[in-house]
């Protein structure tokens, strides 16, 4: 069973990486300078998928860049795959 703090930093990754959509987003609009896919990606992989997700779907934000959406699936399955593993453990 997850700890305390691991709770706390799904949490947090998450609302940072909800954030960092948000963000990415407003700046696009504004045609202002943006957030790097890549930062935005390794926002996901560090645990913010769940954020991830929530930011294209409300924000209606990079879900029609094929190669961002792409990258976002491959980081989803990995850490799906990583936590069937874990949970496969004796």
């Amino acid at each position: 069973m997850p700890t305390t703090a691991l709770w706390l930093y799904i949490a947090a990754i998450n609302l940072v990486t909800l954030a960092a959509f948000r963000f990415d987003k407003a700046r696009a609009v504004a045609g202002m300078r943006r957030v790097p896919e890549r930062d935005l990606l390794l926002l996901v992989a560090l645990g913010g998928t769940i954020g991830g997700w929530a930011g294209m779907r409300l924000f209606r934000h990079k879900t029609r860049k094929t190669s961002f959406s792409a990258a976002f699936f491959m980081i989803a399955v990995a850490q799906a795959i990583i936590l069937m593993l874990i949970d496969m453990r004796p």
